[in-house]
């Protein structure tokens, strides 16, 4: 197969010539979080099946492969040509003749994201507290709450004490239930700054009567200060509907006309998805616990939240539609003209999204022709197990005596599955395995068999998990972008490394030149 190679000065053209364009990065995402472009989103070529279709919601767009040079940028290309996509191409030598050409690489994941973090503290002033400071506060018993934007696993596994669980998204939708008097000091965290100044921020353009401060460094900020942080809180915002629901659709009705966020009914979004030139993305900005209780068929769950610090994650096409969904309008549109503060042009709220007509993905394919072997089997079995989970859930727990692996590299365990009688696969679940059936196939003349429902079903079976946060060793660990917290040595020198890495991005992307954050 002839693939089209385009030279970087042809990409950067494209990216500011305001058309549809996706750039997807085909190394693991730790080898993705060394060094790429800055619009580029990770696409692991071992997950392309599943990431690809979330990603590319209309294959007719622009589609540019990205690697290192060495090669698996063209695997991913060959792949998405097989699935029907219509123009494909490689950068030319990849991020190394990006740089050559003269310009800018990024470090770190979700980089458009936490740049555009820190152009809101810039932009809009958002005020700060240092963690010293904020410790003295909640010993004098201050009127004030600590609020913790990041997701509720997060925040259970460290949080400031005193902290309640508030994802980013719900900030300005539950704010006046839980903090009634506007004399009460808000005070906003996450793990280092975006979703702290983000939240922050979010409360502030609501227009709530509060001060509110972010609190700056996060959770690292406040180790660094030799402060210690609780560890398995359970104190989070009430479910329902909030009292104050009308209050917060006021609010949030100013922040996305401010904003240029447009509104659309459902026959607006079957208009949009039956333009099949165009990407549109329709997601779902509520709670993952309202989601999964129920929601607009072939829209995918992205908690506002973590959708405006993490965009690379649901959004792949530079220049798409995106289409946002909740159940009254108030989340969609605090997330939406974030978006749109982001830079993203055609942004939309359904009015009514969840009970409009279904809309259409591209579906994920399913491998179905391959052996199975239950927990128990397993239990009583001589087998090889090869683990297929990220590196860092690997070290929280896999079968005892597992091998964890990349599935696109197999072969560095090819002497092991050639001795072997019969080698199963395990992922967490069991979805994932099923990819790797084949590649194993091909090393080994022993039976392959997935088990069943993965690592869980073991667990839940009632047998042993093994535990490592060495295994594997931090330098293996390519397929996962460690953060601070979750490297083995050097915790403190790489927090303070994060840290100015991200304030620093607010110049790099001046360097860069095709970053332009505000409406």
């Amino acid at each position: 197969m002839t693939i089209r190679k385009i030279t970087p000065a042809t990409l950067r053209g494209w990216i500011g010539d305001g058309a549809e364009l996706a750039i997807l990065d085909a190394r693991e995402e730790g080898e993705f979080g060394a060094s790429h472009l800055f619009w580029a989103v990770p696409c692991p070529l071992s997950k392309a099946e599943a990431r690809a279709h979330a990603l590319l919601p209309n294959l007719d767009t622009r589609i540019v492969c990205v690697d290192d040079g060495r090669g698996v940028a063209e695997h991913l290309a060959a792949y998405l040509i097989g699935l029907g996509a219509c123009e494909v191409m490689v950068l030319d030598g990849g991020t190394k003749a990006w740089e050559a050409a003269g310009y800018v690489l990024f470090s770190g994941v979700n980089v458009p994201s936490k740049a555009f973090g820190e152009w809101i503290e810039h932009h809009f002033g958002t005020e700060s507290v240092d963690a010293p400071e904020l410790k003295a506060w909640i010993e004098s018993g201050r009127d004030m709450v600590v609020l913790d934007s990041r997701t509720w696993e997060e925040y259970q596994r460290m949080s400031i004490p005193t902290g309640i669980s508030v994802p980013g998204g719900e900030l300005a939708y539950r704010i006046a239930d839980m903090v009634p008097n506007p004399d009460t000091l808000v005070v906003v965290n996450c793990a280092g700054r975006t979703r702290s100044i983000l939240g922050a921020e979010s409360l502030r353009q609501a227009g709530i009567p509060n001060k509110v401060v972010a609190l700056r460094n996060g959770t690292m900020g406040w180790e660094l200060a030799g402060l210690t942080c609780d560890r398995g809180r359970a104190a989070r915002f009430p479910a329902g509907k909030p009292a104050t629901a009308e209050l917060a659709m006021s609010r949030a009705v100013a922040f996305a006309e401010r904003s240029g966020v447009r509104v659309i009914d459902a026959a607006g979004l079957a208009a949009l998805a039956a333009d099949t030139a165009r990407s549109l993305y329709v997601l779902d900005v509520r709670d993952p616990t309202e989601f999964a209780a129920g929601h607009l068929p072939g829209s995918i769950s992205a908690p506002g939240g973590q959708l405006v610090q993490a965009t690379d994650t649901w959004i792949g096409v530079r220049g798409a539609r995106i289409a946002l969904v909740d159940d009254d309008g108030v989340r969609a549109r605090m997330s939406a003209a974030w978006l749109r503060q982001m830079g993203h042009g055609e942004v939309y709220v359904v009015e009514g999204g969840l009970s409009a007509a279904p809309v259409h993905r591209i579906p994920t394919p399913v491998v179905t022709d391959y052996a199975t072997i239950t927990a128990s089997e397993l239990a009583g079995a001589k087998a090889l197990v090869i683990d297929l989970a990220r590196s860092i859930d690997f070290r929280d727990g896999h079968i005892p005596g597992a091998i964890w692996a990349i599935r696109t590299r197999l072969a560095e365990h090819a002497a092991q599955l050639a001795a072997a009688d019969l080698v199963v696969l395990a992922s967490p679940d069991g979805s994932q395995a099923p990819w790797a059936v084949a590649e194993a196939k091909g090393l080994t003349t022993a039976k392959v068999a997935v088990l069943e429902g993965g690592t869980r079903a073991w667990a839940a079976a009632g047998h042993p998990l093994a535990r490592n946060r060495t295994v594997p060793p931090d330098a293996a660990c390519v397929d996962f972008y460690l953060r601070p917290y979750d490297r083995n040595s050097g915790v403190e020198e790489a927090m303070k490394a994060y840290l100015s890495w991200e304030i620093d991005l607010v110049h790099e992307i001046e360097r860069d030149g095709t970053v332009r954050f505000g409406v």
